[in-house]
């Protein structure tokens, strides 16, 4: 089982105190909100390649590195961070080859199905206006998806006129960056 599994190693890990090289504050000494991918991939190259240390950024993971809700989750994580955490600067970091290039709508709400979420759900969900195809729906273009994303983020109205909102693509093989948005030409 692999509850107890990590249960067993966080005891040890907690023993031989190997949390100390992590302690840092939690105010981020870059002062910086990354919004990234979660793909597993990233999880250690993303902060590698852009020369982050624990305590340097604070790291928002979601599908896609999307922002899709200009009053979800995701951006009022960037807003605390911003006001109440010190963060300055914005950076939206999606990545070649993300699986939300490839989201079939039709097909995972099929697997919600065979996994038990009756039809009737979905059906109420729907009547209830809330399009499970369009919600689920991914991008067509990575590119396009970060300037999107930098976009709700900049135009924001709780977000500073003043605050950098950048826009990058990395490379989930080699780490490499492409800047996409630079928020410091484009802020305004």
């Amino acid at each position: 089982m692999l509850l107890n599994e990590m249960i067993e190693y966080n005891k040890k890990f907690v023993e031989n105190k190997e949390y100390e090289k992590y302690q840092t504050s939690k105010l981020p000494n870059k002062k910086l909100v990354v919004v990234s991918c979660m793909d597993t991939r990233l999880t250690e190259l993303l902060p590698k390649a852009m020369n982050l240390r624990n305590g340097d950024a604070k790291i928002l993971k979601t599908a896609g590195a999307i922002v899709s809700h200009p009053f979800g989750s995701i951006m009022r994580s960037i807003i605390v961070a911003i006001y109440e955490l010190n963060a300055h600067e914005v950076c939206v970091v999606g990545h070649h080859d993300c699986g939300m290039a490839h989201v079939n709508p039709t097909a995972t709400t099929k697997k919600m199905i065979e996994r038990g979420i009756s039809e009737e759900t979905i059906e109420t969900l729907d009547y209830a206006g809330i399009k499970i195809k369009d919600w689920l729906h991914g991008f067509d273009s990575v590119l396009e998806s970060v300037r999107q994303s930098v976009d709700v983020i900049r135009n924001h109205p709780l977000i500073p006129k003043d605050t950098p909102v950048h826009g990058l693509v990395i490379n989930p093989d080699s780490g490499e960056l492409d800047i996409v948005v630079n928020g410091y030409i484009n802020s305004k």
